[in-house]
This record gives C-alpha cells, sequence and structure tokens, in this order.
C-alpha cells in the first residue's frame, strides 16, 4: 500500500495502541549492515533539543543492544491492530544473533527514504530516526523503588535509552485519505 509524508504527532493513538497492545517494529543495522527487528512495547514520541524525538529502550542482554551502539540510525514501524502479530511474536522473542528473523518472519522491509536502516513494509506508520543520544540506566538513575520492582526484580539488565531525531514519518495513504 502507498504511504504519505506526515506530521511526526500524526496518528499517536494508533502508536499508543500497538505498544499497548502486541507491540512495533524497531529496526537497527547489526555491524555488518544486516538489518535486525526487535519487538518494542515501549517507547515515547515527543520534543527533545527543539526536535521531534522518538526515544526506545533496550537491555543490555538483547541483541540489538550492540547493534544501536554501533548504529546512525532506527526506524519504527507500527502495524495496524492484529496484524504482523506472529512477525511481532518472533522479533520479540528470538535473537537476532541466532536466527535472521527478517527472513523466518517473512517480513518485507522497504529502504528508509532519510536513513540507511529500512521501515518494514506492510505497516500502518513508520519513523525513521537519526540517533542523537544514547544514556545508560543504572540502579542510582531510578528515583522510584516500585519501577525497580516491578521492571528489574532480580536483574540489573538495565535498559539503554535512546533518543533518535523523527527526520521523516510516514502513513499508509487510506489513513490519510480517511481523515476528517
Amino acid at each position: 500500500m502507498a504511504k504519505r509524508e506526515i506530521s511526526w504527532s500524526d496518528y499517536t493513538d494508533l502508536l499508543r495502541e500497538a505498544l499497548d497492545g502486541d507491540g512495533a517494529f524497531l529496526v537497527v543495522l547489526d555491524p555488518n549492515g544486516r538489518p535486525n527487528p526487535m519487538t518494542i512495547g515501549w517507547g515515547e514520541v515527543g520534543i527533545v533539543w527543539s526536535r521531534p524525538a522518538f526515544t526506545v529502550l533496550v537491555r543490555p542482554s538483547r541483541y540489538t543492544h550492540a547493534c544501536i551502539l554501533a548504529a546512525d540510525s532506527f526506524t519504527v514501524s507500527v502495524p495496524r491492530p492484529g496484524n504482523l502479530t506472529e512477525a511481532l511474536l518472533l522479533c520479540g522473542t528470538k535473537s537476532g544473533r541466532d536466527v535472521d528473523k527478517v527472513k523466518t518472519s517473512r517480513l518485507c522491509l522497504a529502504t528508509g527514504t532519510k536513513v540507511r536502516t529500512p521501515v518494514v513494509e506492510g505497516c500502518a506508520l513508520q519513523y525513521e530516526c537519526r540517533i542523537l543520544a544514547r544514556a545508560v540506566l543504572t540502579r542510582q538513575s531510578f528515583a522510584s523503588p516500585d519501577v525497580l520492582s516491578d521492571f528489574y526484580p532480580t536483574s540489573e539488565d538495565y535498559h539503554l535509552i535512546v533518543v533518535g531525531e523523527i527526520l521523516a514519518a510516514y502513513a499508509e495513504s487510506d489513513l490519510v485519505s480517511g481523515r476528517s
């Protein structure tokens, strides 16, 4: 399906629904230039340093962590509710260290328009981001003990926070044309 450029702030309700549901695809190139999709359930879109930004979190135990440390960009592709659920499950449970997740899940990728990292085709929304900053969380980063106990109860696998400037955002044409 054709896509149209949109404002980064359009259709955030669809993004929120995906993150609350089956997730979205974070794609980053590995050090060999191979696309590695990972399912995310956390993310944030807003303004950082006077720029539209997408913030994602990646645990050090994930293969994507090493990839995003070496990368200059990432993309986020948001399926419509109920779409690509098997691929989201696979990309959220298998490691790119062991499996070519693009091939195994039969995802189709399209070249990014502003970044080298591809987007996942067949998704309602796509964001292309240039990495601006990475911040490592530590135990001392947390002011809230309940976040530590809820999300890191037995592990110190604290997330890396990655802020990407949204250089382009797209939506499937029928979303854009159906807008009142």
